[in-house]
């Protein structure tokens, strides 16, 4: 007999839907799989066949022949266990027609009939939306994912038996209950713990309010790491579309929380100077999202910049201008979004001096160690901000400074300005304007233009560099709750541009 059961794999951060078709016919016992199943999808007859014995039901003594359609997509992992086990049970009449219509089926199996979470439950259930499939029976460790998907009917299982039980009508489909969530640990960043630098919060509020890209230089201890460690505490909260769209990547990636609660908020990526390109871009023989997707909508920092190798350096170049990644492999192609923040810290020498006037580093190798952040990776990020070593009088613990809280409602306040500005646009914030926007508003005021003629001829600013200083200009207006970019704003965006002159030609 032939039974069909629809199932999904995953390409990228998406799903596509995948036919299980099933045929029990009369021969030898065998148990084949066609349709480029991989390593683990081809393994899986065993556990099908320990799984569907021990939950009490009888496997067929004749030859049993899966196909995953369409033949042409690679098909990995394990999720599709369960969808295969009742096909079988399906094809050989213990599974009966129910009326559920078409339905979607997630789960892997343990060998006593268990069924376990999946990675990518999010993504397919958006598939299933965008197709018209109504109904999905997932594991109870992803129901939090697929409830979270509003016009999808959710019918949630613990084991193998069960799920046949509710598919027959045996047990009532109602409301799957959802685990508690386990509040997760409170880092408890506050900007008002860091003392001193003014100018470098300055900037870091202006970032976070544009969504602006920042490189932080400065002597060791001068507080860089702990200042890029606060900024997500005075980023603005994600919304409900933005909840699904990074957790969706974290589901794909198997990073979710437990019991697939979704993110609630931005991620914050930090990855060591010795990341592979594969592990920053993205990459394997199947492509698999890397550090720039899973900070998403969220902070990718790099701290000591000049360590990273250069080539690994150089691939941010793309993520950073199109906020996406497209990796093609032999086994297919996946896209894969990066629109990140992106904060850089580096120290000014090879030596990691205490300050310039006790540097042991000559000019030439001063030069040369920041040289390794080339003008093409230089001229994407929109503020170089340079700290000055802490005196010890900025060191009082007494002395009073400003709170996240104060910084976040401001930034709040100016994301909601150009949230209102590029609707209904996909433009979400400044960092993001294209030169149709750009033109539209970031006009330049008469007594800015000779300044910034100036500064592309002194600091050698490229045409992105001078679309760079708009932006930031922009977001410093919006800051005060100005439609009108001005003078000073384009004055305070161009000394944000210190590190062009290095490069001038």
């Amino acid at each position: 007999m032939l039974a069909c059961v629809l199932s999904a794999a995953l390409v990228g951060v998406e799903a596509a839907l995948v036919r299980v078709e099933i045929d029990v016919s009369s021969g030898l016992p065998a148990f084949t799989t066609v349709g480029l199943p991989d390593s683990a999808v081809r393994e899986s007859r065993e556990r099908v066949r320990t799984a569907i014995r021990n939950a009490g039901f009888a496997f067929p003594s004749d030859r049993v022949t899966v196909n995953l359609a369409p033949a042409d997509l690679r098909e990995e992992g394990t999720s599709f266990d369960l969808p295969i086990a009742l096909g079988i049970l399906t094809a050989t009449g213990g599974v009966r027609p129910n009326g559920f219509g078409p339905f979607a089926v997630l789960g892997e199996l343990a060998l006593d009939g268990q069924i376990h979470g999946v990675r990518g439950t999010l993504a397919v259930g958006l598939a299933c939306r965008r197709l018209g499939i109504e109904t999905i029976l997932v594991p109870t460790d992803n129901v939090v994912e697929a409830l979270a998907i509003d016009g999808l009917r959710v019918l949630t299982a613990s084991t193998l038996r069960e799920a046949v039980l509710l598919l027959n009508g045996e047990v009532a489909a109602g409301t799957p209950a959802v685990p508690p969530r386990v509040a997760a640990p409170d880092d408890d960043l506050d900007f008002a713990e860091v003392r001193g630098q003014a100018h470098a919060k300055r900037a870091l509020e202006i970032a976070a309010a544009g969504a602006h890209n920042v490189l932080l230089i400065g002597p060791p201890g001068g507080g860089k790491t702990m200042l890029a460690r606060r900024l997500a505490s005075i980023l603005p909260p994600m919304t409900a579309d933005e909840t699904i769209e990074t957790s969706t990547i974290w589901s794909v990636a198997g990073l979710l929380p437990a019991h697939g609660h979704l993110m609630t908020s931005r991620p914050f990526r930090a990855p060591h100077h010795t990341v592979s390109t594969s592990g920053l871009i993205g990459g394997g023989s199947t492509p698999h999202p890397g550090e720039v997707t899973l900070a998403h909508l969220g902070v990718l920092f790099l701290d000591e910049l000049p360590e990273f190798p250069q080539h690994v350096l150089e691939s941010l170049r793309q993520p950073l201008e199109d906020g996406r990644v497209t990796i093609s492999r032999a086994r297919g192609t996946g896209h894969f979004p990066a629109r990140f923040q992106l904060i850089a810290a580096a120290n000014p020498c090879r030596r990691g001096c205490p300050s310039l006037d006790r540097c042991l580093c000559t000019p030439a190798e001063r030069d040369r160690y920041l040289g390794r952040i080339s003008r093409p990776l230089l001229d994407r990020i929109d503020l170089h901000i340079e700290l000055p070593a802490l005196v010890h009088a900025e060191l009082d613990p007494t002395r009073s400074e400003e709170p996240s809280a104060a910084l976040r409602q401001r930034v709040i306040a100016a994301r909601g300005r150009q949230r209102v500005r590029f609707a209904p646009s996909s433009v979400r914030n400044n960092a993001e304007m294209g030169p149709r926007q750009l033109r539209r508003f970031c006009r330049v005021p008469p007594d800015a233009a000779g300044l910034l003629a100036a500064a592309m001829s002194r600091l050698g600013l490229s045409a992105r560099g001078h679309d760079r200083v708009l932006k930031v200009a922009r977001t410093i207006a919006d800051l005060d709750g100005r439609d009108e970019i001005t003078g000073a704003d384009c004055a305070e965006a161009i000394q944000y541009r210190g590190l062009d002159r290095r490069w001038r030609a």
